[in-house]
């Protein structure tokens, strides 16, 4: 089956088919298999992302298929599943009771109103405890199909589900991590599964034996004390792989660095305001500095062609700008492609130059 539709299918023409990349497939004849995480309950600046998946997937239609260093890369087979409308109400919904409730926390906490927020934070977490457990049911689900699973966000606590459903499988791995934010605070404003507590929880996980964090230029002390005790940690920060760059040192050389840093089996996670701020200026909290695409995309194919596995990755913070602004999901897009098919020769299924 899987053969009649790639005879039938021109990857230089138009696709007839609205579906991500155009892609003829679906979750049965698709070798990779994307869960969109439409989210945002715990965003602490700017909201949009939870329209991430929506905006990535209309973008996708301008990336073209054809890879030069991955052979007939579009014939493993992509597919999203249906956006889950039921989560973007209710990410909606319990959005306004958590921004509500960090108004309060910026106010002081006054006393008058103590009753009405006290309880938020566990509605939250409970709330956003469900959702990494659906999460971590889907990834479940197609990986003992034999599926390889991708996740794209949303904010950046949606992960957590899919890194368990990958810890279930895998003794020991690591993560890499591209971010302006170390992520590393416990339950910021009091929400467990914060967008700012992702590196932080998915530590609590044994089977994660490093995490290398990558680009970051946005932290607080407690942050940056967490990661220079934590010999589970180590961080690449911004103004030294800059500073390092201006004195002469090749990203070659660095990449390789970076690389040595992870063990042999390796889950990604991707948030897009890693990246120079140009390349998604409607991300929820975006930094000045980060890099390149094609730096990232750089390091990534230089992690693959060392011999080291990718087992997962997600891409997250992807937000759309006003209507017709598609930018942020056109960049969004060519990055899923990549990682994608990156991932895909990690795992013997595509062949890559």
């Amino acid at each position: 089956m899987k053969h009649q539709i790639i005879d039938n299918f021109d990857p230089n023409g138009v696709s007839t088919h609205n579906s991500l990349f155009g892609l003829p497939f679906d979750e049965n004849t698709a070798e990779m298999i994307i869960i969109p995480v439409p989210w945002e309950v715990t965003v602490s600046y700017s909201s949009g992302t939870a329209d991430g998946p929506e905006a990535v997937l209309n973008a996708s239609l301008q990336v073209d298929l054809f890879e030069d260093d991955i052979k007939d890369a579009w014939k493993m087979g992509i597919y999203m599943l249906p956006i889950p409308q039921d989560m973007v109400n209710t990410s909606s919904n319990y959005r306004i009771l958590a921004k509500n409730y960090i108004d309060w926390l910026e106010r002081g906490s006054p006393e008058e109103d103590l009753e009405r927020f006290a309880a938020v934070p566990d509605l939250i977490n409970k709330a956003c405890a469900e959702m990494n457990d659906w999460v971590h049911e889907q990834a479940k689900k197609y990986r003992a199909l034999g599926k390889m699973v991708a996740l794209l966000g949303g904010d950046h606590s949606t992960p957590l589900g899919l890194i368990k459903a990958i810890a279930n499988d895998h003794d020991n791995f690591g993560i890499l991590q591209i971010d302006a934010h170390a992520d590393l605070r416990v339950a910021y404003e009091n929400f467990e599964y914060s967008h700012a507590s992702i590196a932080y929880n998915a530590l609590k996980l044994p089977q994660i034996s490093k995490l290398v964090q990558v680009g970051i230029r946005d932290y607080c002390e407690a942050e940056y004390i967490m990661a220079k005790e934590n010999n589970r940690i180590t961080t690449f920060y911004d103004k030294v792989l800059k500073k390092e760059s201006y004195e002469g040192k090749a990203w070659k050389i660095i990449s390789d660095e970076i690389v040595d840093q992870l063990p042999e089996e390796v889950y990604i996670t991707i948030d897009i305001d890693g990246l120079d701020p140009k390349l998604c200026p409607h991300t929820g909290t975006p930094v000045a500095g980060g890099f390149e695409l094609e730096q990232v995309m750089y390091l990534m194919k230089e992690l693959v062609k060392s011999g080291k596995k990718i087992i997962g990755f997600d891409l997250v913070e992807v937000a759309p700008g006003p209507e017709g602004d598609e930018w942020d999901g056109n960049v969004g897009a060519r990055i899923l492609y990549r990682m994608a098919n990156l991932y895909g020769a990690s795992q013997g299924r595509l062949s890559l130059k």
